[in-house]
């Protein structure tokens, strides 16, 4: 199996965080919708303008309500969803693992990806980090990629206020930093849901919104072979995997699904002449 080298995959991803750190400000979706409810204002002036102004503003409101529950969109962000053009060129698929680390599960992960010479990059949460600061280090000796994946990864996260979701992404990059790890400067959403005011608060801490193109649903999904399908189906270079080395499902003899799909997946990436890395930044997210 071919891929990234630790050295190399650290120094890409050196290299460019400084063009691709966000710039502050209200994303364009956001801007629309102020612009549409200013507009709306005039629909007071028709009879029953007051019902048709609550009528629209609920429709404007929906529209970022349903934005945030679509993990590739962009309407409320930047978001990374794919790799960049030259990666693609090259052939690479960016492979990355959420929920961890475990201690169970993640240092199986880590030795299957040692054994095929694979680099990715490991979405942490901050809490579980802080609480396996050694796993954090043996994922960072081994040439992986370390990001943030919220403090608690609760099912809550796309209610909070501004101030809770600076709250806890910031707690998740001081407990990563607290294991050793380098500073974040790519976040994801749990599940992928967010809420309109996440863009601004990415913006403050110097995060860039990554989601994915593949995901496996391998925390529900205890059927190896159907993750595998859902992982491969219509893979092209380029593309963002989801995998999970926290919470993944168990098959039926009780093993975590994720190790039985991974070793058949790198096969499969080998045979189709594709190569695994880590999700490393686009220089602009469009």
């Amino acid at each position: 199996m071919t891929s990234t080298s630790p050295t190399k995959a650290t120094e890409v991803h050196t290299s460019e965080r400084s063009a691709t750190l966000p710039v502050g400000g209200l994303s364009t979706g956001i801007k629309l919708s102020l612009t549409l409810q200013l507009l709306g204002l005039g629909l007071l002036a028709l009879p029953w303008g007051a019902l048709w102004f609550v009528l629209w503003l609920l429709a404007n409101h929906g529209v970022l309500a349903i934005a945030g529950t679509i993990p590739r969109s962009r309407l409320l962000g930047p978001n990374q969803t794919r790799l960049s053009a030259e990666l693609r060129s090259r052939h690479h698929v960016g492979l990355s693992f959420d929920d961890g680390p475990d201690p169970e599960v993640t240092p199986q992960v880590l030795d299957l990806l040692a054994q095929n010479d694979v680099r990715a990059t490991f979405f942490l949460i901050g809490s579980r980090a802080a609480a396996h600061p050694e796993l954090v280090q043996k994922i960072l000796e081994q040439g992986h990629v370390v990001q943030n994946h919220t403090h608690h990864h609760s099912s809550w996260f796309c209610t909070y206020t501004p101030r809770q979701l600076e709250r806890e992404l910031r707690a998740a990059q001081e407990a990563l930093a607290g294991a050793g790890a380098p500073a974040a400067d790519q976040f994801r959403a749990p599940a992928g849901v967010r809420s309109p005011w996440l863009q601004p608060v990415l913006d403050r801490l110097g995060l860039r919104l990554v989601s994915w193109t593949h995901r496996g649903f391998d925390t529900s999904q205890p059927d190896p072979r159907r993750v595998l399908a859902r992982l491969t189906r219509g893979l092209e270079p380029g593309a963002i995997l989801l995998l999970h080395d926290g919470n993944s499902a168990r098959d039926a003899q009780g093993t975590p699904v994720v190790l039985t799909v991974l070793p058949r997946l790198l096969i499969e990436l080998e045979r189709r002449g594709l190569r695994p890395c880590p999700v490393l930044p686009t220089k602009a997210v469009t």
